[in-house]
């Protein structure tokens, strides 16, 4: 784990050096607005960027890029800053809609833009106000990654496609989720396309494709890198679901039981629900409901079967990966080692 830590910190500080100056390019074309409002966009917008995460989608363009044969950093760093940036977007909108209070242990934009209404006097409704702010902001980080994408060079026609590919997945993903935990659809086929579009396809198999293509690799990579990022997303997301129930705020950057107050349609709940029925895993809406919900997602065996299939799905990622023997050495150890990453406890 440590090698992964060192090669991750690494990509990290590459993609970082690029992200700021790419940030820096950009608002000074929004030099049109005064200090007051630059000063929002590079707090809430430009700072977020830069100011957290553990860059895991850029880590997999990277690898992506040398699993193909790329030798040259500096060649990939725009698609994994474009792929950063619409990650970003991802999750203002996600707070939005969740209604979320903090994210990376911080007041999440909405709020805190909402909150700077209050204090200016402002005209007009505060919550109305942070929320389509933030929502601005998602969309300039959009714009901001096919910005990025103009770096690409020759390859900018193949590495669009992926990621408007990944972009319009991620947005149906979405849209699943917000109507599966509405009670629009029903079932268990939309949990598990919600995970292959939302977390699958969106944070391990595009951003694989997105350097893979940079690189100008071979078909039989791509098919072994989708065989590997298809399990290991759904692994993914179902680590994000054991988190989003039993993770430390301090370390996911999210409130305890935030998806059990949220209603969210996950694989524990779903699980929990057909062994009990119990109503205590209905409409909870304080911390005494979640800890309840705790305890039966645990006695019932879902916290044990959700462990199971994590592991056995991260598995089958990285047998996968022996389908393409031509795939360098550090690119091969460093997707096994992002597998056990990405899977581990707390690991959003």
């Amino acid at each position: 784990m440590d090698t992964v830590i060192a090669r991750t910190t690494h990509v990290r500080e590459q993609v970082d050096r690029h992200l700021a100056r790419l940030l820096d390019q950009q608002v000074r074309r929004l030099g049109f607005l005064d200090a007051t409002e630059l000063d929002l966009v590079r707090e809430y917008l430009a700072e977020f960027v830069l100011g957290g995460g553990k860059r895991l989608r850029p880590s997999f363009v990277y690898w992506g890029y040398r699993a193909a044969g790329g030798e040259r950093m500096e060649a990939v760093l725009p698609a994994a800053c474009a792929v950063e940036l619409v990650h970003a977007a991802a999750l203002l909108l996600d707070d939005v809609m969740d209604e979320a209070g903090s994210r990376r242990g911080r007041p999440t934009a909405h709020v805190a833009l909402a909150a700077l209404h209050r204090r200016a006097g402002w005209r007009g409704e505060a919550g109305r106000f942070g929320e389509s702010a933030a929502t601005l902001l998602a969309l300039l980080a959009l714009s901001w990654a096919d910005a990025a994408l103009l770096e690409t060079g020759p390859h900018l026609a193949a590495t669009l496609d992926i990621l408007t590919r990944m972009r319009v997945e991620a947005i149906g993903g979405q849209y699943l989720d917000l109507a599966r935990t509405a009670g629009a659809v029903t079932g268990d086929e939309p949990s598990r396309v919600i995970s292959l579009y939302k977390s699958g396809k969106y944070t391990v198999e595009r951003p694989l494709h997105l350097g893979h293509a940079v690189a100008d690799g071979d078909p039989e990579t791509r098919r072994t890198l989708s065989a590997y990022a298809l399990p290991l997303g759904e692994a993914f997301q179902l680590r994000d679901d054991v988190n989003g129930v039993f993770g430390d705020p301090a370390r996911t950057g999210k409130p305890a039981g935030a998806d059990l107050l949220q209603g969210k349609a996950t694989y524990l709940l779903a699980y929990a629900r057909r062994e009990t029925g119990s109503p205590l895993l209905d409409d909870i809406t304080d911390q005494r409901g979640v800890a309840a919900a705790r305890e039966l997602i645990v006695a019932c065996g879902a916290l044990d079967a959700a462990e199971r299939r994590i592991a056995a799905l991260a598995d089958e990622a990285v047998t996968a990966l022996d389908q393409s023997p031509g795939i360098p050495p550090d690119a091969r150890q460093a997707l096994v080692d992002l597998a056990a990453l990405c899977t581990g406890r707390d690991s959003r």
